[in-house]
């Protein structure tokens, strides 16, 4: 498959909410763009409601039974869907071996911070007692979510987490984030600009430092039996700044991190596989990493 960088810059524009977005005309492009109606390698799709949350149950061929992911997807907390969703997250299940839980969360305005948080701390409530391992995983705005989540949870509770993975993980939405400051800091994908009305979409101004929205204001004291974080993004990135100060924040905390920046990969490219190699071997990688654990 010949490289179409510039098809897959135009899709992964879609994923983000822009100061000239339109809310159901935003979320009505996310659908249209990324739904799949086939799922790739005969994994199945079941809908199930998991104490109150409507969930897609993502089963590839073969999956290993002593773990299970949640699937917390992007979408600048505005957009997104279990539809919009879907495909990708089932060739993640394929590529891991892994039964993943796509959850339906509820999204800003209409549902701002904490709706989705609350949403998937009843979703884990009732996994976290019936499986030996749980792993967390997210993308773009989904990554506060995740992130959130885990600081949610408590001794024995955080300890089932076995591993926290994040894609493109937005960390910061407060005014002393890199990408405000730091004018050689291109991106194809992201503006600053939008990342701000993100954030106002999704919170109130004086909540942007709390940990549990921008988790680059996470304390080291925070991350006690913290699990280990996987994050693989693009070298292109505006947000690589604030992921790194992130890892800083981890080794701090004595939390065991993956960092997997791919060259001259631009913002979520993982789910621009029509267009580029790198994203199947993104996403082989991402298999590969979690069938280790």
């Amino acid at each position: 498959m010949a490289d179409n960088r510039s098809g897959a810059i135009k899709l992964l524009k879609k994923l983000v909410f822009t100061p000239k977005s339109e809310i159901e005309s935003f979320r009505a492009t996310i659908e249209q763009a990324f739904y799949e109606p086939f799922l790739p390698q005969g994994v199945e799709c079941t809908e199930e409601a998991i104490n109150g949350i409507q969930c897609d149950v993502l089963e590839p061929q073969v999956f290993a039974s002593d773990r299970v992911m949640i699937y917390i997807h992007g979408g600048s907390f505005i957009g997104g869907s279990r539809k919009a969703w879907r495909g990708f997250v089932a060739s993640i299940a394929n590529a891991s071996s892994t039964r993943v839980i796509l959850p339906e969360i509820r999204l800003a305005p209409q549902f701002p911070f904490p709706a989705a948080l609350e949403d998937v701390k009843r979703l884990i409530k009732s996994l976290y007692t019936e499986n030996p391992d749980i792993i967390i995983a997210a993308d773009g705005s989904g990554a506060s979510i995740a992130l959130a989540l885990a600081l949610s949870l408590k001794g024995t509770a955080r300890r089932k987490i076995k591993e926290i993975v994040l894609l493109s993980p937005w960390l910061d939405f407060s005014d002393e984030a890199p990408i405000y400051h730091d004018k050689k800091l291109k991106d194809e994908i992201i503006t600053p600009d939008a990342m701000r009305r993100t954030g106002n979409m999704y919170t109130y101004a004086s909540n942007m430092t709390n940990p549990l929205v921008s988790p680059q204001y996470i304390q080291p004291d925070m991350l006690e039996d913290f699990p280990p974080v996987f994050i693989q993004m693009g070298e292109k990135e505006i947000i690589i700044n604030e992921v790194r100060r992130f890892t800083a924040i981890l080794k701090a905390g004595h939390v065991k991190y993956t960092l997997d920046v791919w060259p001259n990969m631009m913002h979520m490219f993982q789910m621009a596989h029509e267009f580029l190699d790198e994203s199947h071997r993104a996403i082989d990688a991402i298999g590969l990493h979690i069938k280790g654990l």
